[in-house]
């Protein structure tokens, strides 16, 4: 089955070109070799910070696009893993695994197969 493992960090929390946002990005590289050799891995990206986020919406024929992320909160969406675990328990542990887990909190939302 499908997951996607969305990261959640406080922005700012780590500044790109700080030492320990380096760190965290070779903890990142072993983790990703980790899905790979496990036969887990689908695909993943970090996002760029919420400043450059848009929001759409469409209301009454009308698009209303807006700066910023949809809503208001302490953490933000910073990057996500989409894998393949046997269940959700193996997904659980892939997210435990996610060096951003230590610092934010990771949402593991099994993906709606389509018919």
């Amino acid at each position: 089955m499908r997951y996607l493992l969305l990261i959640y960090l406080e922005p700012g929390y780590l500044s790109p070109g700080d030492e320990v946002a380096r760190a965290m990005n070779e903890e990142y590289r072993g983790y990703s070799g980790w899905l790979v050799e496990n036969g887990m891995m689908l695909g993943g990206e970090a996002l760029q910070g919420v400043s450059n986020a848009t929001s759409v919406a469409v209301r009454d024929g009308r698009r209303v696009v807006t700066d910023g992320p949809f809503a208001e909160t302490k953490e933000h969406l910073a990057g996500y893993y989409l894998v393949e675990a046997a269940d959700l328990d193996a997904a659980i542990d892939a997210a435990a695994r996610i060096p951003g887990a230590r610092l934010g909190t990771v949402e593991v939302r099994p993906i709606q197969e389509l018919v």
